[in-house]
Formats: C-alpha cells, sequence, structure tokens
C-alpha cells in the first residue's frame, strides 16, 4: 500500500511516516522595519541569484537621487526565506543566505521556527515545482492588477515533514550534491574562459600579420586574401522549424547556430521529413547563419562534420579551397576583427541579414595549412572537453532532479 506521506528513497534506518504540518507551524512573517545601514545594507531579491546586493550603477543613482538613510526599508536576516507574492510564478522564492540586509517592502520573508525544520530543509520544500503549482492555485488579482499570492495564503498550505535527523540527513545530501554541481559549473566556466583567452592569443590582433601564440616550428608572416578568393558560396534551402518531426532526416536549422552547436557539428537533434531539392552537406562545409536577431548574432561559423545532414533555408554554405582548412576558417571568421568586418557588413533592424556578397568581401588572414590543421585540431579537442564537462552538469542537475521527486513524498 503506497503512502502519501512517506517518500520512494530513505536513508537507511527512517522507518516513521513523514508528519503533516501547516506552513504556518514552519514559517512566521517577519514584518520590522529600518532604514538602511553598514550594518543592514539595501539589497534585491531577483529569481535567478535570490538576495543579492544593489548593483554599482544602483548605488551611484542614489547617490545622484539624494540622502536616503532616513527611508525605511523591510528587514531580512540570514536564513530567511524570502519570496515575492507577484513573481512566484517564475520561482522568485529562496532562503536569504546573503545575511542581514533591508529592501522592498514589496517583498515578503519569514523567519523559521527551527524548533520544526531546518532552513536549509523547508527551503528544498518550499522550491519544488509541485508545491510552487499548488501555492499558484492561490493567486488573486485582475488582467489590469498583477496576480499574487498573499503571505496569509501561503502560510495556509499543508506539507509534510521528517523528524531533524532525517531532515539534516537529507539537507547534507543535497547539500553535497549542489557543490559538486556548483564545482563543474566553475569547471566549465573556467573552460569557456580558457578558449576566450586562446581565440584571442592564436589569431592576429587587428593590423597584426602573426598572433601571439604559436605551435612550435611556425614563423612566417600570416597571408591576407579575401574569403570570395578562397571559397565557393551556395545556400541552404526550405525549411523552418514548423517542419521538425520526432524521428526523420537529421537537419541543421540556422537558429540553432545561436544556441546549440560549438565549432564543430557532429551530432544533430533535430529531424524532418525530406523535401525534394534539399541541400545534404558532404561534410567540411562552413555554414554562417544568413539572418538572426542582431548582427553580432549573426556574425558566427560553424563546420558541418559529417556528410548527409540536410542544410536549411537562411544558411550561407562556405566550401573553402583544399589549402584552407574549415575549422580554421569557421573559427577565423568567428572571432576577432573578421567577426567584427561581417557584423558591419549585416544589414537589417527587426531582423538583419548577411548574404554569401557581403561574405565574400570580408577580409581573411591565414598561415599555412599545417598550421590551420593545427590550429583547427587544438580548438576541436578544447569544444570536445567543454562539451563533456557540460553533459556531466547536466546529468548532474538531471540527477538532482531525480532525487527531489523521490526523495520527498507526492505533493509535500
Amino acid at each position: 500500500m503506497e503512502h502519501k506521506n512517506i517518500p520512494e528513497i530513505r536513508f537507511s534506518g527512517f522507518t516513521n511516516e513523514w508528519e503533516q504540518r501547516r506552513l504556518s507551524e514552519v514559517l512566521r512573517e517577519r514584518n520590522n522595519q529600518q532604514p538602511q545601514s553598514m550594518e543592514y545594507p539595501l539589497v534585491s531579491f531577483t529569481v535567478e541569484n535570490g538576495v543579492t546586493p544593489k548593483t554599482d550603477r544602483y548605488e551611484r543613482e542614489q547617490l545622484v537621487v539624494g540622502d536616503k538613510s532616513s527611508k525605511k526599508y523591510k528587514v531580512t536576516v540570514l536564513n530567511d526565506i524570502v519570496y515575492n507574492p507577484a513573481n512566484l510564478k517564475f520561482g522568485a522564492i529562496s532562503r536569504n543566505k546573503y545575511g542581514n540586509a533591508v529592501f522592498s517592502p514589496i517583498y515578503v520573508t519569514f523567519l523559521v521556527n527551527n524548533d520544526v525544520t531546518m532552513p536549509e530543509f523547508i527551503e528544498m520544500l518550499i522550491t519544488r515545482k509541485d508545491f510552487i503549482k499548488r501555492a499558484l492555485k492561490y493567486q488573486q488579482g485582475t488582467v489590469y492588477e498583477r496576480q499574487s499570492v498573499s503571505p496569509e495564503n501561503l502560510l495556509s498550505m499543508n506539507l509534510y515533514l521528517p523528524g531533524k535527523l532525517e531532515q539534516e540527513k537529507i539537507g547534507t545530501f543535497f547539500k553535497h550534491l549542489d557543490d559538486t554541481i556548483s564545482l563543474q559549473q566553475c569547471k566549465l566556466d573556467l573552460l569557456k574562459e580558457q578558449k576566450k583567452g586562446y581565440l584571442q592569443k592564436m589569431f592576429p590582433k587587428n593590423g597584426q600579420t602573426a598572433p601571439e601564440i604559436r605551435f612550435k616550428g611556425f614563423t612566417d608572416d600570416w597571408e591576407e586574401r579575401k574569403l570570395g578568393e578562397l571559397a565557393s558560396f551556395s545556400k541552404g534551402n526550405g525549411y523552418t522549424k514548423n517542419d521538425l518531426v520526432e524521428f526523420g532526416d537529421p537537419i541543421i536549422l540556422y537558429g540553432r547556430l545561436y544556441t546549440k552547436y560549438e565549432t564543430v557539428i557532429e551530432k544533430v537533434d533535430t529531424f524532418v521529413n525530406k523535401k525534394d531539392k534539399s541541400i545534404i552537406s558532404e561534410g567540411s562545409e562552413v555554414i554562417v547563419p544568413a539572418s538572426g536577431e542582431s548582427s553580432e548574432d549573426i556574425s558566427r561559423a560553424s563546420v558541418v562534420g559529417k556528410s548527409g545532414i540536410i542544410l536549411g533555408g537562411d544558411l550561407n554554405i562556405i566550401k573553402p579551397v583544399n589549402y584552407i582548412d574549415s575549422i580554421f576558417l569557421a573559427l577565423t571568421i568567428s572571432n576577432g576583427s573578421q567577426q567584427k568586418e561581417m557584423s558591419k557588413r549585416a544589414q537589417g533592424k527587426s531582423v538583419v541579414h548577411l548574404h554569401n556578397s557581403d561574405l565574400k568581401q570580408v577580409n581573411i588572414l591565414y598561415p599555412k595549412l599545417e598550421e590551420q590543421q593545427k590550429i583547427g585540431s587544438f580548438f576541436k579537442q578544447l569544444d570536445n572537453t567543454i562539451a563533456l564537462h557540460q553533459r556531466k552538469l547536466e546529468l548532474l542537475k538531471e540527477q538532482k532532479k531525480g532525487f527531489l521527486q523521490k526523495m520527498f513524498p507526492k505533493n509535500s
């Protein structure tokens, strides 16, 4: 027999049913106010970062407007539970990890009854999607007034709690998992920063004919020519995201170049039913979006790493001559002075366009083929390492999501 107040997964030694509690037994609204001070600085509260310091820009604006030292704000302290009643549907509820502070009275802050629960544990319960979904049933408001969940309605909700020893076990488990996720995120961020640094130093700066960092044995200046002299050009054909199906022939759509793919595209996860006159990759084509939301977005390139992939509409297709390496070409188009030149050539307002005729006029600096290949291979390997760390991070986040579902009773 399934008990709705027992989770699917538990630590060894815990068998008691979780006890149903009203949230008002666990949280109490904190309403005291005071002016901002060194001890209680003015902070903001966001969905992404929770309780966070005001920006430098905000502090400067405050100085310009005048002395605000006498104005009173709502107080919050370390481990309070804070939420924005009008923004709960976007997940604007979390624990104050910052410390003593004051913020706008539009936010609600609760102190936690430590005799009943731990702040870290109650945060895990009330930030779960199923809890927020239940809370949103209490939304009040009209089309013209922003809908919100009042503190009174939030506190009237029920939830299940285990004993404090089991809370500690669960809290410690998720803290270790969060620490692992944070460490993995730091590794990924560091790799991406390293890639940026290498891109700046392994391609010549504007006005120079050699990069700052080179592989051993290469000393010649790089040669400069128009891209139109180094490649042939064509366009993708047909297809939009409305043509996508769950299973079918693999396709690259231009919009995914902004969000999904690294320099070399070897795995495609979008599919269509193939039409007549489709453009099919032979492998090693360089593709550049022909339209986008901004000139910065559009100024990027990727290499189609394998044959047999459909190339959708709004893609410029570049096939370099045999002494230009495709990966090198995609990298140099997407970075430095070449990218800036492409951005300048992109035309349009709400949607910008970049044509093959524009690409042909871009000036390209390139070394001998062997050096190009070494540069291309280096960045491909770096991209593979970044992708591996990205997959590890996504897996950890999925694991956490699974544990959150199974280590808490349903509707808790």
